[in-house]
Formats: structure tokens, sequence, C-alpha cells
């Protein structure tokens, strides 16, 4: 009976288990505010409180597509690409959705690594950008989002180079033919395809199959004559009394032909 009647009751109200509800349009400015000081931290804070307390508002909307602006500019990807791509499958028609996904696909493209690594993120920012321009074809972002696609692609093309090139000199010639057959067949409008056409012919003579060696080097001289590329593959074949001939019924002849529609 002391020891209950030391003990003094505290006053529990209702409001203590309430939060502190401000309104959407205060938390969004106030989210502004600190962006333009420069604090994207507290700026990001706001936001995510926004999102909290007003989940279905308009503010809340525009607060998502603020968070991944906020995360790529911290330099935070993953969450940035977690972010923007929310936005787009909440929000496909909106009129920031292109802006979401360009940001996607820039938050891909900024941890592409080195081309002797793997080039899964490559991949990843290719197909970002592609959706963009598929699904936004009138954005602002569009063009950029193109060169940004080259950028990776050719950097997609040139690991499977980097790739061949160590298996041709070990002499694993089956190897090689299959990484320099996918940068021709796959990746013809990157700046790797003369080399690879001409370490097909390399790599087709060396294992004697000279029908092959000859319709690489044909593809090679008709699209890019100029060539250095050419100009090594020609004296390659011109050594062993050959010279490059055309197959138009090969896997090689599809090639040309696409070559010169895209050219």
């Amino acid at each position: 009976m002391l020891v209950l009647s030391g003990c003094k009751s505290k006053d529990v109200s209702a409001s203590d288990f309430v939060d502190d509800i401000q309104p959407a349009d205060t938390l969004y400015n106030q989210a502004l505010a600190s962006i333009d000081a420069g604090n994207l931290s507290r700026a990001a804070k706001k936001f995510e409180e926004l999102d909290r307390q007003h989940p279905y508002s308009e503010y809340s909307r525009k607060a998502l597509v603020m968070q991944t602006f906020i995360a790529y500019r911290r330099g935070q990807y993953e969450d940035a690409v977690q972010y923007g791509q929310r936005y787009v499958s909440l929000y496909p028609g909106d009129e920031d959705a292109a802006y979401a996904q360009y940001l996607v696909g820039m938050s891909h493209f900024r941890r592409i690594p080195d081309i002797t690594r793997d080039q899964s993120v490559s991949a990843r920012a290719y197909n970002a950008m592609l959706n963009l321009v598929e699904r936004y074809p009138d954005s602002e972002y569009v063009e950029d989002a193109k060169a940004k696609m080259r950028a990776a692609e050719d950097q997609i093309a040139g690991k499977e180079m980097l790739t061949g090139r160590y298996y041709l000199e070990r002499r694993e010639y089956q190897a090689a033919i299959n990484r320099f057959r996918y940068v021709v067949e796959k990746h013809q409008t990157t700046r790797h395809i003369e080399e690879a056409l001409a370490r097909l012919t390399e790599s087709y003579y060396a294992i004697g199959l000279v029908n092959e060696a000859q319709a690489a080097a044909a593809v090679l001289g008709h699209n890019f004559p100029d060539s250095q590329w050419y100009a090594d593959s020609l004296k390659l074949l011109q050594s062993g009394g050959l010279e490059p001939r055309a197959d138009p019924k090969s896997w090689l002849g599809a090639i040309n032909r696409n070559l010169q529609q895209s050219s």
C-alpha cells in the first residue's frame, strides 16, 4: 500500500498518440525552401513526411518526383530508381512521367562500370532510356536518351569485343567467333562493327573456314572500304591467294543487307 501510494499517476492525452499533422502545401514549400538553401537531406525528409501524412494528395504526387530528383542529385541511385519507377507506375500519363523515367535511366547510366567489368548496368541503362523513347517520343529528354543509349550499347559491345580478343589471343577460335558474331548481329550501329568483322575474318581463316572468312571480309569491304580493318583483312586473305567474296545466302549476307539499309 505504501509503494502504491508513492506512485503518482500521469495524465495521458489522446494527442500523445496523434502525429503532428501539417498541411501538405506547408510541407511541400518547406521542402522546396530546403532545396533552394542547398539542404537536400532536410528536403528529402520533408517530402517523406508529406508522403506519409498526405499519401493521396496532389502534393504527394509532386513530392514523389522530387524525391526521385533529390536521390539522383545525392548519388543515391538505387533510391532514385525505386522512386522513379514508382512514379511512372502510378502516374504513367502525367506530365512529369518522362522526367521520372529519364532520371531512372540516368541513375543506371551514372553507374556504368569500366569496360572490363560486367555490363549488366549498361543494359539496364539502355532499356530504361529505350522505355523513355518509346513511351514518351515527344519528350524533351528523347534526344539525350538516344545518345545515352548509343553510349550504353557501345559499352556492351566493347565488353564482348574484349572477351572475344581474349579468346582469339589464346587460339580458342570458336569461342572468339561466338563473341564477334554476337557484336555483328546485335550491335551493328556501334563503333565496334568494323573490328568485329575483321576479327571474324581472322578467326574463320585460322580454322580453315575460308568461305566464311571471305564473306566476312566482303561485308567489311562493301560497307567500310576505307577502313584499316578492311585493309588488314584483305592483306590476310591475299596472303593465302584469296579475295573477299560475298555469300548472299549466309548469315553474313543478311548482315550486309541490314548495314546497307541503315546507312
